[in-house]
């Protein structure tokens, strides 16, 4: 028998006692209580209650090195970015790969693949593929339901879906910005029951009177965090903690869950309900195998130094201690088998010409740390002809093109992006992956494309011959590298974008959702300019 001791931390029972937990088989099979014990206390593991593993560009097995250390044991995660690449070939890579390591991964079964049908991706799951996955042990949740007309105005293939999550109990979680009024209570009647996309409290306190629960979300790009943590004093029972999409560079430099924790404490709020939001909560929504540190429980938990700083000492999942003193304490697993689907051909400066038709250009505007997006006109520049980037107004040339067929170039123009010089481009492009790309110049936009068509997938700088770039083999969004070496090649690139004058904390990240059509207002999908409040394709320049 294995025996730890310390503060036990009972969230169940909202107590702190000096005790031992004693270990067997992987189970807690008893919790004494004791005067003399280490000076450290042992709390439930951290559960990320929402988030795509592919965003972190690791594959399972390397995200799990990475985030055991900061006390994470379990993420509840929706693979819909490989499935829109690789369809259920690509669910089942994530989860054989993430059985590899001791962190639990509870995957969904994607509900949008497409996101829309307004788009090119690599596969479909129709409404008897979903129910299929539904079916499975391993599959725990019907993930983000993104179609929101669809279950607004009861889509036949969208509420067989919805049907399918409800008959097998299983929960089906939402995404729904900015719905409101009879809209967002149609919404929440399909069975919907959380959401992660809320901006402001008053949102999200509509989407709680309705039975949801609300997942704060601060990731890399769209971070809610401080606008939506005065939730934990009103609802801390229907409050979770997710990152949504997190870079390799960010989970290794700035934490995971924990961190979240350490901030929401610093700021005053009770200890006991900050824990429970990313322990217990979770596991009791989505009906998980996580230890909370209960007899007979699976020995998930973490020692840490003390309740403020919360920094993590050690972390066990199903009694073995999988991380101590920031290093994980099982093997890297490198997979045999790469998976991907990238069929796209060269492109030429020809196709990237935009005739004047029309004196107004229609312009997505974004702001920095969020994915939502304005509709903005703007007076065009036009060279010979062609519309081009204007640097000096800060409104760049943007291209989305399909890997999947061959077609034309979808071109849009993009404000706040804040190139000077250069080009980026990349196959992390929610929700299909497509490729897409922004530059200062036509020439630098088709040299990005075409070096990122010669790798097959990656994300990538450049400048003239000056090439910065990090090769994603699997799906076009993960890597089989180790993930320091993930992190440290993804800084250089994100520091490139920026010495060429990009002034967002995440250009890369914030791009990837540029092509998301289901976030309003503008977007750029492979077949066109994209009214997200309205659902259809609009004209580039009126």
């Amino acid at each position: 028998m294995k025996t730890i001791s310390g503060k036990i931390v009972d969230v169940v029972a909202r107590t702190v006692k000096k005790g031992v937990v004693c270990i067997e088989n992987g189970k807690i099979v008893e919790i004494k209580a004791a005067e003399n014990v280490d000076d450290q206390y042992i709390l439930p593991g951290f559960v990320d209650a929402h988030i795509h593993i592919e965003s972190s560009m690791m594959l399972p097995a390397e995200f799990a090195r990475y985030s055991v250390v900061h006390g994470t044991v379990a993420c509840v995660c929706d693979p819909h970015e490989i499935a829109n690449v690789c369809g259920i070939e690509g669910v089942d890579y994530m989860i054989e790969n993430g059985k590899q390591s001791p962190l639990k991964f509870y995957f969904g079964a994607p509900s949008c693949v497409p996101s829309t049908h307004f788009e090119t991706s690599g596969a479909e799951l129709d409404a008897g593929a979903v129910d299929k996955l539904l079916q499975r042990d391993d599959i725990y949740f019907l993930a983000e339901m993104m179609n929101f007309p669809g279950v607004i105005h009861k889509n036949k293939q969208v509420q067989a879906k919805l049907d399918a999550a409800k008959r097998l109990g299983k929960p089906i979680d939402g995404h729904a910005p900015e719905i409101s009024g009879e809209d967002l209570r149609a919404y929440a009647a399909g069975g919907i029951t959380t959401d992660h996309e809320c901006m402001t409290i008053a949102e999200a306190e509509a989407k709680i009177a309705l039975g949801m629960k609300i997942q704060i979300r601060e990731g890399s790009a769209a971070k809610n965090f401080d606008d939506l943590l005065p939730l934990v004093s009103k609802y801390p029972d229907k409050i979770m903690f997710c990152s949504d999409d997190k870079h390799p560079d960010d989970l290794l430099r700035n934490g995971h869950i924990n961190s979240l924790v350490r901030r929401a404490v610093a700021q005053g709020y009770d200890v006991m309900d900050i824990l429970r939001i990313c322990s217990l909560t979770p596991v009791k929504h989505y009906k998980l195998d996580v230890g909370l540190l209960q007899k007979g429980d699976a020995a998930d938990f973490i020692v840490v130094d003390n309740l403020t700083e919360f920094n993590v000492i050690a972390t066990y999942i199903d009694g073995e201690k999988v991380s101590e003193n920031g290093i994980p304490a099982f093997p890297r697993y490198s997979p045999t088998k790469l998976l991907n689907q990238f069929n796209a051909e060269k492109i030429g400066l020809e196709q990237l010409v935009v005739k004047p038709i029309g004196k107004m250009l229609r312009v997505i505007e974004v702001d920095n740390g969020q994915l939502m997006t304005r509709l903005v006109l703007k007076t065009p520049k036009i060279k010979d002809g062609n519309v081009i980037s204007d640097t000096e107004n800060d409104i760049l040339k943007m291209v989305v093109y399909n890997r999947y067929q061959p077609s034309k170039p979808a071109i849009g123009f993009i404000k706040n992006i804040g190139l000077k010089r250069g080009a980026l481009a990349s196959t992390v492009s929610h929700d299909s992956h497509n490729i897409v790309a922004v530059g200062t110049s036509d020439e630098e936009i088709v040299s990005a494309i075409n070096q990122v068509i010669d790798s097959k997938g990656g994300i990538l700088a450049c400048e003239g011959d000056r090439v910065c770039l990090l090769p994603l083999p699997v799906g076009g969004v993960m890597s089989v590298d180790e993930g320091s070496v993930i992190a440290r090649l993804y800084e250089e690139i994100d520091a490139m974008a920026k010495e060429l004058g990009s002034t967002l904390n995440a250009p890369f990240m914030t791009l990837a959702f540029m092509s998301l059509l289901v976030i309003p207002e503008l977007k750029l999908g492979d077949r066109g300019l994209f009214d997200g409040k309205n659902f259809k394709f609009v004209e580039l320049m009126e």
